[in-house]
């Protein structure tokens, strides 16, 4: 996709910052680059009627001097061994997109014609299909985060390079920007240099009166060290980051700069913000700027595009994990599903982490080590193990920006606070299409005395919204020992759900392991627990030991139902529910929101099927207080016998 870029013989000394300041050649290319990258960003945002100029413009000048002198190339963007770059304020990709051109990533008319129409790359905040874009933003406040995973994904496979984070100044005020500075200092990130436009507007005004926030001292107050530096002076910017090189921790530089930074009537005014300019007012930023009106013509090629109809793919690698061999558990070795995986996710991890030729293991807790089982594996492999502290939302985005840079990420949570509270992040994750595995422990009402707040019974209707997640609930220590192993060997977003309680292994109807020896986990497929022609039931995770108990009350009445255990509710399988709806009624009983959970997606499934079966729902239909699991299963008629009841009503009427 890379074209001529227009640099010529320039910047090449001062490729990766190495000399010690900018030529005067290079100053005034800079310059004439800077005003006609202004020119490209009004083009742009007039043609497609909407879009940031006025942001973009204010840190244009960051982006010129990065992009020309950061180990970045037109001709291979996507090199090993590249400086990164992360624009979180994503709304001024015009600015980046103008850059980017003018350096030959890709067609600049092109991209200044197809910006933010139907089917054009060019959408109307920065993406990373794009050549020289490293990540997907625009929810503002998670670039830092994307920062550290690239910086940390550095020093975990050894290789070299600095990242560059671009901010904007209202930006700051996110929470999560704390998180991931702290996150910086205490690890020691010190290829990590963030870059503030400080133009002191966003759209509602002054930064100073929307929401008033100490971005110096807070910077300071993290360890930090902080420089400033004049925004538009391209020769500071250049010796501020280059400076910036040589220190040992991480740098932040506050860019003081002006929003519309060129254009007379623009420069400080926050309507300009997010509009694009009128006839008349972009006649007269043409003028002033001294570049062409070629509009009609970019017009022309804007209303003669059409989409490709060819699948656009996300950089992608492929892990190479030693998945090792399962253990398997007896029924007398008490094993619960959270100790499982612990104990699986340490032998992987020692099997890989440090090992010449495999694929790195990073994993992240936020203060639950313990009960969520990291600690072993923190404990035998403390280089690989990241406490994050509470601070979920930065660790939710870093650890899903580090798994796209060969690095297996890990974040294991409780339910609530893994997919519910960090939900945004997931779904940017996912748009970047990224590789983090999600452990999610303390599922439903099986958390018990802690109470509906911590009670996490949404979690498949949450995970179902984000089109490239995948979700295993497994039903005893077997499945999950080998769910674990089966993920790391996979690229791609899989969560794993657990409950809180222990749960005894599922045996055979000759007791021994349903999930042990010989049995292999293949995602999508359920597996029959009991067999029946009744009528069947379809369940997961704790719910299925549960089942299991209601099976063996219903056979001693002669009522031989099938038994399922469906763990991928997300991508059910559907040949077993084609013969499960040939047997009669269908009961999915699940510790789980009844209006989004498996009992609708197998309803929505049946539909679509054209199948003929009457499917009965069973699951939480509100909040439930606290209490003991086997309390709250009987006080909200999801216990066995409850189950009990409603087959006898389903087969007998």
């Amino acid at each position: 996709m890379a074209v001529k870029d227009e640099l010529g013989d320039l910047f090449v000394e001062s490729r990766g910052f190495g000399a010690e300041a900018l030529t005067e050649e290079e100053l005034e290319k800079l310059k004439e680059l800077s005003r006609l990258c202004k020119g490209d960003i009004l083009k742009m945002t007039s043609l497609a009627g909407s879009g940031h100029p006025g942001g973009s413009f204010s840190s244009l000048d960051i982006y010129l001097v990065l992009y020309t002198c950061a180990k970045v190339y037109p001709h291979e963007p996507e090199r090993p061994d590249r400086d990164r770059i992360v624009v979180s304020h994503g709304h001024t990709s015009p600015g980046v997109y103008s850059v980017l051109a003018r350096l030959g990533f890709f067609s600049r008319e092109e991209a200044i014609a197809t910006f933010r129409k139907a089917g054009s790359l060019f959408e109307g905040h920065v993406e990373r299909v794009i050549p020289g874009v490293e990540w997907t933003t625009g929810n503002l406040g998670q670039g830092l985060s994307v920062g550290c995973g690239f910086a940390l994904a550095s020093r975990l496979t050894g290789v070299p390079y600095h990242v560059y984070v671009v901010m904007s100044d209202a930006e700051q005020a996110k929470g999560q920007v704390a998180e991931a500075r702290r996150f910086a200092k205490k690890f020691g990130l010190s290829n990590i240099t963030v870059i503030i436009d400080y133009n002191e507007l966003q759209i509602s005004g002054s930064v100073h009166e929307v929401m008033p926030v100490n971005i110096k001292g807070n910077y300071l107050s993290d360890g930090w060290e902080v420089m400033e530096v004049d925004g538009h002076d391209h020769q500071a910017l250049y010796k501020a980051v280059r400076e910036s090189l040589r220190r040992e921790g991480p740098v932040v530089i506050v860019a003081h700069t002006v929003m519309g930074k060129g254009v007379s009537f623009m420069e400080g005014d926050e309507e300009y913000h997010g509009r694009a300019l009128k006839e008349g007012e972009l006649a007269q930023a043409f003028r002033e700027l001294e570049v062409e009106n070629d509009r009609p013509r970019l017009l022309s090629i804007r209303e003669a595009f059409s989409a490709s109809n060819e699948p656009v793919s996300m950089p992608r690698y492929t892990p190479r994990v030693d998945p090792g061999q399962p253990f398997t558990y007896r029924p007398e070795d008490k094993v619960d599903n959270r100790s499982a995986f612990g104990k699986a996710l340490r032998d992987v991890g020692l099997r890989n982490c440090g090992v010449e030729g495999q694929t790195p293991i990073a994993v992240f807790d936020c203060d639950l080590a313990d009960s969520v089982r990291t600690s072993w594996f923190a404990q035998d492999l403390p280089s690989y193990f990241f406490e994050s502290g509470v601070s979920e939302h930065n660790t939710a985005a870093l650890a899903g920006a580090l798994s796209t840079q060969g690095v297996v990420a890990l974040f294991a949570d409780f339910g609530v606070f893994g997919i519910d509270e960090v939900y945004n992040q997931h779904r940017l994750n996912d748009i970047n299409g990224s590789n983090i595995k999600l452990i999610l422990t303390h599922l439903g009402l099986d958390v018990g005395q802690d109470g509906k707040t911590h009670q996490c019974i949404d979690y498949i209707g949450l995970l179902k919204n984000l089109y490239g997640f995948h979700l295993v609930v497994p039903a005893d220590a077997n499945q999950m020992d080998r769910a674990v192993r089966y993920i790391f060997t996979r690229y791609g977003n899989y969560a794993i759900g657990m409950g809180r309680s222990g749960q005894p292994i599922i045996v055979d109807e000759k007791g021994e392991p349903l999930f042990g020896y010989g049995y292999r986990f293949v995602y999508g497929q359920a597996d029959v627990v009991r067999k029946g022609d009744k009528a069947t039931i379809i369940t997961y995770g704790q719910m299925v030991h549960r089942a299991l108990k209601a099976w063996e009350t219903l056979s001693e009445k002669g009522m031989e139902v099938e038994l399922l255990n469906m763990s991928t509710p997300l991508h059910p399988d559907r040949e077993a529910l084609v013969r499960a709806a040939a047997k009669g009624p269908v009961i999915v009983y699940e510790d789980h929101n009844l209006f989004s959970g498996l009992g609708s997606i197998l309803s929505d499934l049946a539909v679509e099927m054209g199948l003929s079966v009457r499917i009965r729902k069973m699951g939480v239909k509100g909040y439930a207080p606290s209490g003991t699991p086997h309390e709250l299963y009987r006080m909200l008629g999801l216990s066995p016998d409850d189950l009990v009841k409603v087959v006898e009503e389903e087969i007998h009427g």
